[in-house]
């Protein structure tokens, strides 16, 4: 006796099987290197990311400076802004900064980017 319930329990009969031609040709895989306009694309992405969050938490964005520079796949940011800014960008014991650090690695990740952020006033 099979009941209703039973055929619900059945998995499809693609499951577990061998992966499809297009996957093993390698038209839908990932390259592990970016090209460069793709790294550009990448480094341009996460000043905007920090560019998005910092002017978020300041008082006035105008004096917000970003730099970034790309060594192979490292990407260092540096973040200038006044002293009486500093405060609401590092957050109390540091945790506002070691979040958008976070999200950076994260963000960095994506491009197989290992970013960094240094925040000075």
């Amino acid at each position: 006796m099979v009941d209703e319930g039973d055929e619900l329990l059945e998995q499809p009969e693609d499951v577990g099987d061998e992966p499809d031609d297009a996957e093993v040709d390698g038209e839908d895989r990932v390259d592990d290197q970016p090209t460069e306009e793709a790294s550009d694309l990448a480094t341009e992405s996460l000043r905007e990311l920090v560019r998005y969050l910092v002017h978020s938490l300041v008082d006035d964005p105008d004096t917000v400076e970003i730099f970034v520079e790309r060594r192979g796949p490292s990407v260092q940011i540096q973040l200038r802004l006044p002293e009486g800014e500093m405060g609401q960008v590092i957050g109390r014991g540091g945790r506002i900064a070691k979040a958008i650090r976070t999200v950076l690695l994260i963000a960095g990740s994506r491009h197989h980017l290992r970013v960094s952020l240094d925040i000075e006033s």
